[in-house]
């Protein structure tokens, strides 16, 4: 089985489902079900680790983590703003959701798995995420909007898909599918599956049921971005990632949903706006 960074804070059982835990100056929420285990990062409100028993993990998280700022891995919430903020140039890339602590408002278990509600407000705004984890990853992600002005909203859960080697693994269910590649800053068509020969990072108007094979690995995970007018898929292929190793980065495909560009919301008073992300291990 291959080892994610955190899956040493779990060596030494407690017999606890939810126990709180420090790693690299950070808050973690250690689950430990009987059907998995996974880590909550109390800043950004960020699922790091989740795995169910007996498989690999599912997400890759980078095994040092910048003293102050986001965490880079797993499955970090981009909000109120995706990418860069279109009028501000000095606000934090993918806005504030990453970078300030999220309360967590409930969490409970049962034979099923594990189910959270994390929080956090700001301003006129509020966003919550709504947790499911047991044999399989559910997140779903609500914005509500109080203020007396529409506000411009864009939005994503950036997955870090843990993969064998991203040069070895398909992504298939964008056939067909028109988008824009920001690397070459042209639109873009998918044709046949997608793979990943050096950087990658387009961003398509889709929405659907994708695979991810990895043959190395021998799984196939049946990723659902149904709830979100964006599925955006990236890499940096050889380009340096900070606090990240060229072969550390080989071990994930980010692969989000989003809602974003000329897909972002204006969200009126008192409007709300959802973005989920399903992801389940498909057998045979």
């Amino acid at each position: 089985m291959a080892e994610h960074p955190l899956a040493a804070l779990f060596r030494f059982s407690t017999r606890q489902v939810f126990r709180w835990d420090r790693h690299q100056g950070r808050d973690l929420l250690l689950i430990d079900h009987p059907l998995c285990q996974a880590v909550f990062s109390r800043q950004g409100g960020q699922l790091l680790h989740f795995q169910p028993r007996g498989q690999r993990p599912w997400l890759w998280c980078a095994a040092h983590w910048h003293r102050i700022g986001a965490i880079r891995g797993g499955v970090p919430v981009c909000w109120p703003w995706f990418g860069r903020h279109p009028s501000e140039s000095g606000w934090p890339h993918h806005g504030w959701a990453r970078l300030n602590d999220w309360r967590l408002v409930s969490n409970e278990a049962d034979r099923n798995g594990v189910r959270l509600l994390w929080r956090l407000e700001l301003c006129d705004w509020r966003v919550e995420l709504t947790v499911r984890l047991g044999t399989e990853l559910d997140l779903q992600l609500v914005t509500q909007h109080s203020d007396s002005e529409a506000c411009q909203l864009s939005h994503a859960l950036h997955a870090y898909w843990a993969v064998s080697d991203v040069s070895r693994v398909s992504l298939s269910g964008l056939e067909g599918a028109r988008g824009r590649d920001l690397l070459l800053r042209e639109p873009c068509r998918q044709d046949g599956e997608l793979r990943v020969v050096d950087a990658c990072h387009r961003i398509f108007r889709h929405a659907g049921v994708l695979q991810l094979q990895d043959l190395a690995w021998q799984r196939r995970l049946r990723i659902d971005t149904d709830a979100g007018p964006n599925c955006v898929v990236w890499h940096p292929g050889g380009r340096p990632l900070s606090e990240v190793s060229w072969r550390e980065a080989l071990g994930f495909l980010s692969v989000q949903v989003a809602g974003c560009g000329e897909d972002s919301r204006t969200l009126e008073p008192g409007e709300e706006a959802v973005l989920s992300l399903r992801a389940r291990l498909e057998r045979g």
